[in-house]
Order: C-alpha cells, then sequence, then structure tokens
C-alpha cells in the first residue's frame, strides 16, 4: 500500500472515521471493517449474531467487494434476507501484502460508492 500514497490517506481517513464511529477506544482493523461491511450488506442491524453467521457476514462482505472486480457475481438473497453470491473467476495468486492492498483499495472503493468518505 506504500506504492499508492492516495489509497494510503484515503484508508487512514476511512479507518480513523469509522473508528470514531463505532469503536470506542480503539482503531478497527480490517476484520472489523470487513464485518461491518457484511453487517451493511445483509441489513439486520439491530441483533445479535451467533459466531458461525459472523463468519458468514464477512464472507458476504468479501464476496461484496470484490464483485466489481469480476470475482463474484450476486445470485440471490434468500428467504432470511441472506445474499448469495457465486465465483465467477478464481483470486490469481497474491502474496500476503498484495492481498491487503487489494481488500483496502475495495473497501476505500465501496465506502466511496457509499458516499461515507
Amino acid at each position: 500500500m506504500s506504492r499508492d500514497p492516495l489509497l494510503k490517506e484515503k484508508w487512514e481517513q476511512l479507518t480513523r472515521t469509522l473508528s470514531e464511529q463505532f469503536s470506542s477506544d480503539e482503531e478497527m482493523d480490517i476484520d472489523s471493517i470487513i464485518y461491518l461491511i457484511g453487517v451493511q450488506e445483509l441489513g439486520q442491524y439491530h441483533r445479535a449474531f451467533k459466531k458461525d453467521e459472523k463468519i458468514h457476514l464477512m464472507h458476504i462482505a468479501i464476496c461484496r467487494l470484490l464483485e466489481p472486480y469480476g470475482y463474484y457475481r450476486f445470485d440471490y438473497t434468500d428467504e432470511d434476507g441472506w445474499p448469495h453470491y457465486t465465483i465467477v473467476e478464481n483470486l490469481p495468486p497474491l502474496k500476503a501484502g498484495e492481498q491487503s492492498v487489494l481488500i483496502k483499495e475495495a473497501i476505500v472503493t465501496y465506502f466511496t460508492e457509499k458516499e461515507f468518505i
């Protein structure tokens, strides 16, 4: 991410803003932000989630984040309101740092499109 100073700046702004709004004492990490996106996409804000549901929320978020890149396609929403996606194309082999940049870029794009930043 150090190669793209604008992305780094937007990422820092986003984490600062989200942390101020959703975390009282520490900066939100990438997993917390992905979870938050999953809750946003599900739209069931005021309920407690079980451990396995939290994992599904993170999966929903990853699918939604990578959908614009052509890796996933939204299929349908089930009777309980959970969105389902299909893999369109497997992610290419990426190093850990490259994965991090891709997901941070996708998160920044997501929140930009939502006009949050």
